[in-house]
């Protein structure tokens, strides 16, 4: 086949299957790489199109396309959608009972099914393995792929078994995907998977209509609940903390101030982590707060925010997480509050755990990442992308660095009282104790170590608790102070810091407050390039009602019925024949034929009684 006529084919499937026009980023490179029998690494954001790149070959090859995916949720969101574009697909999973999973093996030996999803910690058993052996498979899809190095945010034991699937498999093509791998991470993929001379893709992370914006924690309830209320009153959002307590304590709150909130946590039972990602998935203006547990390949296009309570572990974790707002291109935000209580926690988390030493100094240099990131008075997106090799060359105007430039303060005789106050404690407390004794505290441990006859006792009391902590935590950030013993969180000093104290050098630091942003939903929506709201809000509210009603009809989510760029779609083509209708963004020959004359009658019908005149018109023409 020909260079030409395989783009062609490509093209002519993608519109038949998936109603698209077109392909976006690396996606026509890794199908075209695939349909080739090579082996591809795609590295692609977070509403990049990922799953496209697997699903459109898999029509295409002989064969079953087996897709190893982490979460049982995804697997159901994505076999759900795949039969409702009328593509044959089922999951092999601990969720199914013995009659269910026969029944999908069944399906797979007669060759019903074209895209198997398959759990990493069963692919691998006796039983799955025998059924893909009698089975001529097409190619496998590795999904969230970072998941099998342990260089990686997320590394999984049952991931670094996959390179199995070479020895027995040795002439299937195989892709990875994941929206987040550095340079270290990617060719550790390659190595665990065993790929063969793979071509490794790197699109581009910039997600445009995602504003970012990160405060220092005051009093996160409030600063959450007067965000969401100011911006995202009736919009669908997830929250994420990091313990499961402080998930229910969150939820609670919002529920309290009227909010539709639901937790999501590995502590809950199966069936209401079940019942609760299922009104995800269905309601409308619903929020969701959660631990990293929930969300990974969630494919819900209209979340419009993602905050975050607590600092991730890492900038691939943070960028993943954030990464789920926004999947249609509309205008959404990434907020998140944070403190030097939340360094303290990870750091010994990492410590105390039973990782190994090499792994701890990689989450380690994770965690500074991710506080340099919230530290930065730079733009950013330009911190993030440069993160991962990218380079935005100009500061990109819609995130609070740009939209709220910080106020900085000549903060050397401060940092001269701190670092003198950390020495002359003899390097053995945390921030708590060391800024009561620069407040001047009239604690009973201060006294007993008699600590309130030093000279550098009261010294910082005109500075607040607040500032103090914000000062510790850019201090850290910086180098110039490091924790030395993890267990007691004890603040030491470092080399660096010397300059300071013998007032060589000067420190500038960012002020704890910063003004508001007084035109923020114009700089986010003026990012939002590739997404077009209608001015036809009264037929899209019907097209919504519609939507809202087939989806309780067939018991699937709205957005997989379509999506709300595809009702956009139609307000601006207002499509009356078959053929205009597939000419919209979404609509294949699957989608029509389920529900396309219902949405042509509903868009008839708005058409014709727009055109009735009124009854004021009706008098004076009589």
């Amino acid at each position: 086949m020909t260079s030409e006529s395989l783009q062609q084919n490509i093209k002519d499937t993608l519109k038949q299957n998936f109603g698209f026009d077109s392909l976006r980023g690396n996606q026509q490179e890794a199908i075209e790489t695939i349909l080739q029998g090579k082996d591809c690494l795609n590295i692609m954001p977070t509403g990049g199109g990922k799953s496209l790149c697997y699903q459109l070959p898999a029509m295409m090859l002989d064969g079953l396309c087996v897709v190893v995916s982490p979460l049982i949720s995804l697997m159901q969101d994505q076999v759900e959608n795949l039969n409702e574009y009328g593509i044959p697909s089922a999951f092999l999973n601990s969720s199914l009972s013995l009659p269910e999973r026969n029944k999908v093996e069944e399906d797979v030996e007669n060759e019903n099914i074209k895209i198997l999803f398959v759990a990493p910690e069963g692919l691998l058993t006796f039983n799955v393995m025998s059924l893909l052996k009698r089975t001529n498979i097409s190619m496998f899809a590795i999904d969230e792929a970072h998941c099998v190095s342990q260089w990686g945010h997320e590394f999984r034991s049952d991931y670094r078994r996959l390179g199995e699937l070479k020895e027995h498999f040795p002439v299937v093509p195989c892709i990875a995907l994941t929206a987040t791998a550095d340079k270290k991470t990617r060719e550790d993929i390659v190595k665990q998977l065993h790929l063969n001379d793979p071509k490794v893709l790197v699109s581009s992370f910039d997600r445009p209509n995602i504003q970012y914006r990160v405060y220092e924690k005051q009093n996160e309830i409030k600063q959450l609940t007067e965000f969401i209320q100011k911006e995202h009153q009736d919009h669908t959002g997830i929250v994420y903390c990091l313990s499961r307590s402080r998930v229910e304590k969150v939820t609670e709150e919002l529920k309290a101030l009227g909010f539709n909130a639901l937790s999501y946590h590995a502590g809950m039972t199966p069936k209401k982590r079940e019942k609760n990602l299922e009104r995800f998935r269905r309601d409308e203006a619903v929020i969701v707060v959660a631990t990293i547990a929930f969300g990974m390949g969630i494919d819900r296009p209209d979340v419009r925010f993602v905050a975050h309570l607590d600092l991730p572990k890492s900038i691939e974790g943070y960028y993943q997480e954030t990464g789920r707002a926004g999947r249609d291109g509309k205008p959404s935000t990434a907020w998140m509050v944070y403190g030097l209580s939340d360094v303290v926690k990870l750091a010994r988390m990492i410590e105390q755990g039973e990782s190994s030493q090499t792994y701890k100094q990689q989450s380690r240099l994770k965690l500074d990442n991710m506080l340099s990131i919230c530290e930065s008075m730079n733009c950013r997106r330009q911190s993030l992308l440069e993160y991962f090799g990218e380079e935005l060359p100009e500061p990109c105007g819609n995130c609070d660095a740009c939209l709220e430039p910080m106020e900085t303060w000549d903060a050397s005789v401060a940092c001269q009282m701190l670092l003198s106050t950390i020495y002359r404690t003899g390097q053995k407390f945390g921030a708590g104790y060391i800024v009561d004794v620069l407040r001047g505290s009239n604690s009973a441990k201060i006294k007993e170590r008699f600590d309130h006859e030093l000279s550098v006792y009261g010294i910082g009391k005109d500075i607040s608790k607040s500032e103090w902590n914000s000062i510790i935590r850019q201090l850290l950030c910086m180098g110039y102070i490091h924790i030395i013993n993890w267990e007691y969180r004890s603040l030491g000093l470092t080399e660096a810091c010397r300059p300071i104290l013998r007032g060589e050098l000067k420190i500038e630091l960012k002020k704890l407050y910063r003004s508001k942003s007084k035109n923020k939903s114009k700089s986010n929506s003026g990012k939002a390039k590739d997404f077009v709201e209608t001015d036809n809000p009264e037929l899209f509210e019907r097209l919504r009602v519609l939507r809202m009603n087939l989806a309780k009809e067939h018991k699937v989510p709205p957005y997989i019925v379509f999506g709300d760029k595809s009702l956009h779609d139609m307000c601006w083509v207002m499509p009356e024949t078959k053929e205009q209708m597939l000419s919209v963004h979404g609509v294949g020959e699957s989608k029509w034929e389920r529900y396309g004359e219902l949405f042509l009658q509903e868009i008839a019908s708005y058409i014709q009684e727009a055109a009735k005149p009124s009854t004021s018109q009706a008098d004076i023409s009589l």
